[in-house]
Parts: C-alpha cells; sequence; structure tokens
C-alpha cells in the first residue's frame, strides 16, 4: 500500500492534534447539551471514533450507510441509503460527521432529508475540507484542514476499499487509480 503513496499530506500527529482541537470545539459549543454524533460510514469511521473519545461532554453516536461513488473516483451524484439511523432526531442536535466534504452532494441530500425528522439542529464536521470541488451549497460548521484537488487515502479514505487503515492521509499516485 505505502508505495502507492505519492506523498503525506497529514502525518499521524499531525490528525490526532487536529481531533482534538475539534473535540474541544464542539465540547464547548455543545456544553450542557447531549449531541447526536451521526458518522457516515464507511469512512468517516476513523475520524468518528477518534473524535467521539476528544469531546468532554456527554454525547450520543449513530451511524449511516451512505453510496455515492461506487468503486469510481468521482461521486455519481445518486445518494443510496443502504443503512438509516436507529434513533428519532425529533429535538435532537445533530452532528453530521463526515471524512471529507468534497462535492458536497452526499451531505446536501443528507442534511435536507435529515432535516425533515425536525431536530433542533445539525450541524457537519469533517475532517477534510475540498472546497474548490464543491457542487452544493454547503459548508462545514467544524472543518479539521482544507485540502487540495488531489485524491487523498488514509485515516479512513479509501480508494476501491483499499487504504483505509493507514495512519496518515496521502495522496495517491494518479497511475494507482488511472482508468
Amino acid at each position: 500500500m505505502k508505495k502507492d503513496i505519492e506523498s503525506i499530506l497529514y502525518s499521524e500527529e499531525v490528525i490526532a492534534a487536529k481531533v482534538k482541537e475539534i473535540g474541544e470545539t464542539i465540547s464547548r459549543d455543545y456544553a450542557g447539551k447531549n449531541p447526536l454524533l451521526v458518522s457516515v460510514l464507511k469512512g468517516s469511521v476513523v475520524f468518528m471514533s477518534d473524535l467521539m473519545r476528544a469531546i468532554d461532554i456527554p454525547c450520543e453516536i449513530d451511524f449511516m450507510v451512505v453510496s455515492s461513488y461506487g468503486a469510481g473516483v468521482k461521486t455519481s451524484g445518486v445518494v443510496k441509503i443502504n443503512k438509516d439511523l436507529d434513533v428519532p432526531l425529533e429535538g435532537r442536535e445533530v452532528i453530521l460527521v463526515e471524512d471529507i466534504l468534497d462535492s458536497g452532494k452526499t451531505l446536501h441530500y443528507l442534511k435536507t432529508m435529515l432535516s425533515d425528522r425536525h431536530p433542533k439542529g445539525i450541524r457537519i464536521a469533517t475532517l477534510l475540507d475540498k472546497p474548490e470541488r464543491r457542487e452544493a451549497p454547503i459548508t462545514a460548521d467544524y472543518a479539521g484542514f482544507v485540502v487540495p484537488d488531489a485524491f487523498l487515502v488514509g485515516y479512513g479514505l479509501d480508494y476501491a476499499e483499499k487504504y483505509r487503515n493507514l495512519p496518515y492521509i496521502g495522496v495517491l499516485k494518479p497511475e494507482v487509480y488511472a482508468e
């Protein structure tokens, strides 16, 4: 796997410091509340597990499985819900946790859909923000790093279900995913 990485963008240590910072901010913003963290699987599982441990107030978690990429490198634009939430959202403070905010199509769709369930509020926490690729009108409330338009893997991010287990975030060599 490591031979497929062109460069390391963020080391384990840099990621850990940023996740701690985001967790501290969420803890301050939601003091006295019990937010529901919703992990958008599979990519956000690593970020979610570290983020929830960096939050020092009561919080709950739930998971959604959605797909919009398939095995490709670009979103199809069609969002499919493979696993919905187990808990009702009415009156809840919800934080959608995502690994990367890219085109924004998936998160825009999810935020709109979940808003219909009458939560008290919905915010978005993403480790990586790629605003130059944005196609939907959405921004993150909590963002770790603004990243370049490169194919990133590691720390939960994948290409064709590989590389998620790398402890850092790296740029994948183009020849690996070239068609």
